[in-house]
């Protein structure tokens, strides 16, 4: 059954970067279709896929808070990112999105009158260690 993101988190292992998280974006994963066509192929071309996966990337949008300690931590190495969703109804345990990864990018704050000051990142996986997603129950 569909429900909304209302209660999501994202934690952050060693940076400890906190923040009023507008959006999270679904992590990208692809991998590569590697043409194996030869001179005695007809038809269509052919493919076999890579064997490894691009672990992927996501975008979170939050509040900018200039008084906040922690900044979005774009120096910071790699470390343990967690996404936990909502409890649904009749479940006991959140499914989770977890990996270790890092910031590649980091925007903001937007400015603008009349509108609440935003930032971005953009963080990627690594891995080294997931991303792993397990289903609540």
């Amino acid at each position: 059954m569909a429900d909304t993101g209302t209660g999501t988190t994202i934690t952050f292992g060693t940076s400890g970067w906190t923040g009023s998280v507008i959006s999270i974006g679904g992590t990208t994963q692809s991998r590569e279709a590697l043409e194996d066509s030869h001179l005695g192929t007809s038809g269509e071309k052919t493919y076999v896929f890579d064997d490894l996966i691009e672990p992927g990337d996501f975008e979170i949008e939050f509040f900018w808070d200039q008084s906040a300690s922690t900044f979005p931590p774009i120096s910071a190495v790699a470390e343990t990112v967690t996404v936990t969703f909502p409890l649904k109804t009749g479940e006991t345990t959140n499914a989770t999105l977890a990996g270790s990864g890092g910031l590649v990018e980091a925007s903001g704050p937007d400015v603008s009158n009349g509108e609440l000051m935003t930032g971005s990142m953009s963080i990627q996986w690594d891995g080294k260690t997931g991303p792993t997603y397990t289903a609540g129950s």
